[in-house]
C-alpha cells in the first residue's frame, strides 16, 4: 500500500512578500508586486517585472553570510524560502541547527546562476564563476547552507520544473524511499532571461491580464518556494503540524511545439486527468484551480480548453496569481502550490485581479465572491515543449 504524502512545512519568497504571512495578506487584498525594474541591470525598463524587493547584499545580511558577489539571486532566494519551510516543519531550530539529518532536497530551476555569469561575460568567465552557473550548483549551494541534506537533485523542465520536483518527491515518499523530502524551486531574473522572452514577443508592457480578451503577454518574475513532504507515519511520529495532503499528481507532454501550447490543451488535459485519477477524485470534487494563467493569448486559450474538457460546463473557481508575482518560470509551480496551501488553510481563493472583459476562448476567472468550502484544489504548471504538470492539494483528516 502506498504511503500518504503530507505537508508539514512551507516557505515562500516572491514579489508580494517574504514568507507566508506577507504572501497571505497580499493574496487576500490583491496587492501586486509587478512594478518597474529596480535591481535587474537591463535597458528594457519598458517591461514591468515581479522582483523580490531585496538586493543580493540585503539577502546576504538576512542570511548572515558574507556578500561576495558570487552568490546568485537564485541561491539566496532559495535559502530564504527553504529556511521558513524547515523552521515550520521543525527540521531546524531558530539558530539554524539541524534537528534531523539525512534529508533529501529536490529543487527546480532553469536560469540558476545565470545572473552571476552574465555579470562577468565576456570579460572574466573563470572557473570560480562557472562553478556557480549550472542548475545543480544552485541546488547544492542552497542545501549546503543548511547542512542537513545527504541527497540533492535538480529538475529542469522550464516552467513546470518546481512542480515536477514536488511530483518526484511525492513518488519517493509513496514508494518508501524516503520519509521526508523537501521540494520546490528557485528562479531569479536575468538579462538572458528577459531578453529571451522579449525575443519571443510575449512580454506585456502593462501588468498582465490572464484570461482577459485584451491580454497581450506575460510579466516575468522571480522568487522561490519549498514544501516539506512527509509520510504520514513520520509526521505523526514527530508530532508535526500538518498543513495539508498531496493527494494527486500528473505529468504529460504533448510535444506540440517548442514554446506554444496546443490548441486543445492536450498535455494539460492529460496531466489534470492523471492527478484526478491518482487522487481518486471526480472533477466535481475540486473547488478551486490555481491556473498556470500566464496572460499570453496562446497559453490562456489552451489552458481554458483543457479545463473545459476536464470540468465541462460546471467549472470550479479558477484564477491566476501571476499578475501579482509575475511569471516566476521554473519556481512558479512551488510558489503557487504554497498559495494553494494558504487558500486551503484560510478558506479563500485569490482573485484574478485586472480581469475585465470576457474572451469566448477563455474561462471566466474568479474575481471575488462566495465560495464553497475548499477541500481539494488543483495547481497547474506548464512548461515549454509541452511538459505539463498538475497536482491536487487537499485538507487532511476530514
Amino acid at each position: 500500500m502506498q504511503k500518504r504524502v503530507l505537508i508539514t512545512g512551507a516557505g515562500v519568497v516572491s514579489a508580494i512578500g517574504f514568507g507566508q504571512e506577507q504572501s497571505l495578506e497580499a493574496l487576500r487584498r490583491g496587492l501586486s508586486g509587478v512594478e518597474r525594474v529596480r535591481f535587474l541591470p537591463t535597458e528594457h525598463t519598458e517591461f514591468p517585472v515581479g522582483e523580490v524587493k531585496l538586493s543580493n547584499e540585503m539577502m546576504c545580511r538576512q542570511l548572515n553570510i558574507p556578500y561576495t558577489k558570487r552568490e546568485s539571486r537564485t541561491e539566496l532566494m532559495g535559502m530564504l524560502a527553504l529556511k521558513e519551510a524547515l523552521l515550520q516543519a521543525r527540521l531546524i531550530d531558530e539558530a539554524g541547527t539541524p534537528a534531523v539529518q539525512g534529508l533529501a532536497l529536490l529543487g527546480g530551476t532553469t536560469v540558476a546562476g545565470m545572473d552571476r555569469t552574465e555579470a562577468f561575460y565576456p570579460d572574466r568567465l573563470d572557473a570560480d564563476i562557472l562553478n556557480r552557473h549550472d542548475c545543480g550548483a544552485s541546488t547544492n549551494a542552497i542545501a549546503d547552507y543548511f547542512g542537513c541534506f545527504d541527497l540533492t537533485t535538480t529538475v529542469s523542465t522550464a516552467c513546470s520544473a518546481a512542480l515536477n520536483a514536488i511530483i518526484m518527491g511525492a513518488r519517493m515518499i509513496k514508494s518508501g524511499l524516503r520519509d521526508i523530502v523537501v521540494v520546490g524551486g528557485s528562479e531569479s531574473l536575468s538579462r538572458f532571461h528577459l531578453n529571451g522572452f522579449k525575443s519571443l514577443m510575449i512580454l506585456d508592457e502593462r501588468r498582465c491580464r490572464p484570461f482577459d480578451t485584451t491580454r497581450a503577454g506575460l510579466n516575468l518574475g522571480e522568487g522561490a518556494a519549498f514544501i516539506v513532504l512527509e509520510s504520514e507515519d513520520s509526521a505523526l511520529r514527530r508530532h508535526a503540524d500538518i498543513f495539508g495532503e498531496l493527494l494527486g499528481t500528473g505529468n504529460a507532454c504533448d510535444a506540440f511545439h517548442q514554446t506554444a501550447s496546443s490548441d486543445d490543451g492536450e498535455g494539460a488535459f492529460l496531466a489534470i486527468r492523471q492527478a484526478l485519477d491518482e487522487a481518486r477524485l471526480l472533477p466535481s470534487d475540486i473547488q478551486y484551480v490555481n491556473a498556470h494563467g500566464t496572460g499570453t493569448p496562446n497559453n490562456d486559450a489552451s489552458e481554458s480548453q483543457a479545463l473545459r474538457r476536464v470540468f465541462g460546463k460546471t467549472l470550479p473557481a479558477v484564477s491566476s496569481t501571476k499578475m501579482l508575482t509575475g511569471h516566476t518560470t521554473s519556481a512558479s509551480g512551488a510558489i503557487e502550490a504554497v498559495f494553494c496551501l494558504l487558500a486551503l488553510r484560510h478558506q479563500f481563493a485569490p482573485a484574478n485581479i485586472g480581469w475585465q472583459t470576457a474572451d469566448p476562448q477563455c474561462v471566466v476567472p474568479y474575481t471575488g465572491g462566495p465560495l464553497p468550502k475548499l477541500e481539494n484544489v488543483l495547481c497547474n504548471a506548464f512548461g515549454f515543449g509541452g511538459n505539463d504538470s498538475a497536482i491536487i492539494l487537499s485538507r487532511y483528516g476530514e
